[in-house]
């Protein structure tokens, strides 16, 4: 998977399917996610943009993702998620996500 940081560098990890892109985002020191609640759903400081080419890919988000993206510090768009809530799959393998330029 690939993270894309707000002045354009890049930081490619391998995450095992079943984790989460926060969890796999955290655990390999990619910077940017604070992921304060620890991927609870209860903050929003592990907002990411989809890459436009992956979003359909991704399931809905539920109703409370959707209110917690409210929150986040940087302009929400359509291609908003929380990174807590993207379950990797092999489906998902290469996911390009795009940081925003901050969480707090």
């Amino acid at each position: 998977m690939k993270y894309i940081y707000s002045d354009g560098s890049q930081s490619m990890i391998d995450a095992e399917a079943g984790t989460t892109a926060m969890l796999a985002a955290v655990t390999n020191g990619v910077e940017g996610i604070a992921a304060d609640c620890g991927g609870n759903l209860m903050c929003a400081t592990c907002h990411v943009y989809v890459d436009e080419t992956w979003v359909g890919r991704l399931e809905e988000r539920d109703e409370i993702e959707d209110e917690m993206l409210d929150e986040t510090v940087c302009a929400r768009t359509d291609c908003s998620r929380l990174s807590c809530q993207i379950v990797l799959t092999d489906a998902l393998d290469g996911i390009v996500l795009h940081l925003p330029e901050a969480q707090i």
